[in-house]
């Protein structure tokens, strides 16, 4: 017969995660009283204590520790279950949250929702454009269905989609263009670089040289498009991005000697298969289907 239950658990994880009674009563939306019932009834059952007060802070104990990771990993499969039991029960998923990189390009993500849009009529689309390890914060944090991040996600549930290249490029009337030579990379650094933020709030990551003296950083691969298409800097953009742009000759790319080009492979992100529903598995199917028509037109 068990000792303990999932409330029980709960209760306990919840006050570690917001650091006392207090916080957690704000967290859970239960009286501090009640959370401090439930995990008081959890330590006597198990004949353990499993936190302490030191000062103003609620701490684990060494025997707290070992069993949080276990109470947080139970945790997070009742709410797999609770989600595959919901995907049974509708039998199609309402909406969908999607989180792309800004620099995967755009044309293929609303062909792919928009074929999706018309096999599932009454579907929602939570639509988050990202930057480099954004995406896969999103799907981490169990906010997010799906994740197209030129990063895999650390779980494994990944797979690559396509590769893009990027190019350093600029205003065809920018000094750096106006250079007979081909450049180095000390060349840039009098010019001002426009790059791309990593929209993840923790453990953010960058891409590519920075070395310029002067930067100006934008949050969507959008922003640095349009900078650099009105003569404010330089930057390596997606190729996608500004394939028009490049046709009509407003931007240029840099005679740069070296590191003109950089490729970046995208990846399709996912959580377990199983608590995916219908439109979710369709909507991956359209993002394979789709990059690999682009594949065989670029072979």
């Amino acid at each position: 017969m068990q000792k303990s239950t999932i409330e029980q658990w709960r209760m306990f994880k919840a006050v570690v995660d917001a650091g006392g009674f207090s916080q957690a009563a704000e967290l859970v939306y239960k009286s501090q009283s009640s959370i401090h019932n439930a995990v008081s009834k959890l330590e006597d059952s198990l004949g353990i204590q499993l936190l302490e007060v030191q000062g103003r802070k609620t701490v684990l104990t060494e025997d707290g520790k070992l069993l949080y990771r276990r109470a947080a990993y139970l945790l997070d499969e009742v709410k797999r279950i609770e989600s595959v039991a919901a995907t049974l029960k509708s039998g199609v998923e309402s909406d969908i949250q999607l989180a792309v990189d800004g620099a995967f390009p755009q044309r293929l993500l609303l062909e792919a929702i928009e074929y999706v849009s018309g096999e599932f009529p009454h579907l929602r689309f939570d639509l988050i454009d990202t930057v480099l390890s954004g995406a896969n914060q999103l799907l981490a944090l169990d906010l997010v269905d799906i994740a197209i991040s030129p990063m895999p996600c650390t779980t494994g549930l990944n797979e690559e989609l396509c590769v893009i290249e990027f190019i350093a490029v600029a205003h065809k009337d920018h000094p750096l263009n106006q250079h007979d030579e081909p450049l180095v990379f000390e060349d840039l650094k009098p010019y001002r670089q426009i790059i791309a933020r990593d929209s993840a709030t923790e453990n953010q990551t960058s891409a590519g040289w920075r070395g310029a003296e002067q930067c100006w950083t934008v949050s969507h691969i959008r922003a640095s498009v349009e900078l650099v298409e009105n003569n404010l800097g330089f930057a390596w953009l997606p190729i996608p991005a500004i394939q028009s742009l490049l046709e009509n000759g407003t931007l240029k790319p840099l005679n740069l000697a070296e590191g003109q080009k950089r490729s970046v492979s995208f990846y399709l992100n996912y959580a377990e298969k199983s608590v995916l529903g219908p439109a979710t598995r369709e909507l991956m199917g359209q993002f394979r289907l789709l990059t690999m028509d682009m594949k065989t037109s670029e072979d």
